[in-house]
């Protein structure tokens, strides 16, 4: 089992958020910090990854909303006030240095902690993230050429690995989740976006908690996705739900999915050397 830290940071702006996590990135990888988790919120902010294309951003004149472009691979996504940010900062030279699996280990510490809350959730094939009614699209082949969520970065399997998936894609590029016989879209609950610099992550997951999923359809083409809805724990579950009540779980299902024992640290810790 291997020692992580574990940072509860409270909400954060996006900018400041990504500073923080290259500066542990930097820790991490010249071993003066151990693999460290930072847990989050963000205010009303609009990510741009890397394969963000014209037309996907559409915010209202007067949106009180911030617009970054950003280093994960993916399209845009929404963060706000609600949604629970985890950005794991590990070293994967630890963790297999592979980024399929670092994606599906996320999608499954995700799975786990909406189980802890009596919801199913799923992954759907070619699309990275996690969704809620799979039986909405039996036999459907889904390209994840049109998803937002992917991966970013200069580990030599990561170019590779994106070549096989567009070789696998070629013959379904271009086509958006639909639900067969005509039932409706399913349901994303959360979205993964990461980069890797020599082995080394940043960015991650974010889970929605309890927020209004508007700006996914109504401010962006989230993901890229013209025909997914979007949903949260607390429309799932039918009750008020807040990230201080999700955030143990998730601190959990990451430590079972990854081998962590977790030492919880205050946010001043994070440029002083491990313990």
């Amino acid at each position: 089992m291997t020692t992580a830290s574990l940072v509860n940071l409270g909400t954060v702006e996006y900018r400041e958020a990504w500073d923080l996590q290259r500066s542990v990135a930097a820790g991490v990888a010249g071993g003066t910090l151990p693999d460290t988790v930072l847990l989050l919120e963000h205010p009303p902010t609009i990510t741009l990854g890397r394969r963000t294309e014209p037309g996907e951003l559409h915010v209202p004149a007067g949106a009180d909303v911030a617009v970054v472009e950003v280093d994960r691979g993916g399209k845009s996504t929404y963060h706000g006030p609600g949604q629970l940010v985890c950005y794991p900062i590990l070293d994967l030279t630890r963790h297999g240095q592979d980024v399929k699996r670092y994606c599906r280990d996320l999608e499954e510490a995700l799975i786990r902690t909406l189980a802890a809350f009596g919801l199913d959730a799923t992954r759907i094939d070619g699309l990275t993230g996690v969704w809620l009614d799979r039986s909405a699209v039996p036999g459907v082949a889904l390209a994840s050429g049109a998803d937002g969520d992917s991966a970013s970065g200069t580990a030599p399997s990561v170019e590779r690995s994106q070549r096989r998936e567009r070789a696998a894609e070629a013959g379904s590029a271009g086509r958006e989740p639909r639900a067969a016989g005509g039932g409706g879209p399913p349901r994303k609950i959360a979205s993964i976006g990461i980069h890797l610099t020599k082995w080394i992550s940043t960015h991650g997951y974010a889970l929605n908690v309890d927020l209004d999923p508007a700006p996914f359809t109504d401010w962006i083409t989230a993901c890229g996705l013209e025909d997914a809805a979007f949903t949260t724990m607390a429309r799932e579950l039918g009750r008020a739900v807040g990230v201080d009540e999700v955030r143990p779980a998730a601190a959990a299902a990451l430590a079972d999915v990854f081998g962590f024992a977790f030492e919880e640290r205050p946010a001043e810790a994070l440029l002083a050397p491990a313990a």
